[in-house]
């Protein structure tokens, strides 16, 4: 996998941090805006608004994720929780990433320099 551009993203819901093997560091970390205060503030007006806010919010957030993987070939989602899983699935209903190699494995909550070699070890195989 000499020339193929390989990502890896480790996540949550409330944060995706997006590695890049070939770079020394993080190109970024993507946070979700719906956070603990928001929930707060929309189910003070109803389940249903709190619920359908949680859905839009976890939708734009996989969208600001999904603009990163299309500059990619092989991308490798991983982290504790199924946020990675329901990425994967939003992903797969989109024909932009039919090219793109994705693989889903599950890991623990990691320090930056864990992530790093994990991402570098799954696409040294």
């Amino acid at each position: 996998m000499e020339n193929s551009k390989n990502l890896g993203i480790w996540m949550d819901h409330s944060d995706a941090d997006i590695i890049d093997i070939n770079k020394e560091s993080y190109s970024s970390t993507i946070k979700s805006k719906f956070t603990f205060d928001t929930k707060e503030a929309a189910i003070h007006k109803g389940e249903y608004l709190m619920h359908n806010k949680e859905q839009q919010m976890h939708e734009a957030y996989y969208s600001e994720i999904a603009d990163e993987i299309l500059k990619y070939d092989h991308v490798l989602l991983f982290g504790p929780t199924n946020a990675k899983t329901e990425l994967y699935n939003y992903l797969n209903k989109d024909l932009h990433f039919k090219d793109i190699t994705i693989e889903v494995k599950s890991s623990d909550k990691m320090s930056e320099n864990e992530k790093f070699a994990f991402v570098r070890n799954h696409f040294q195989k």
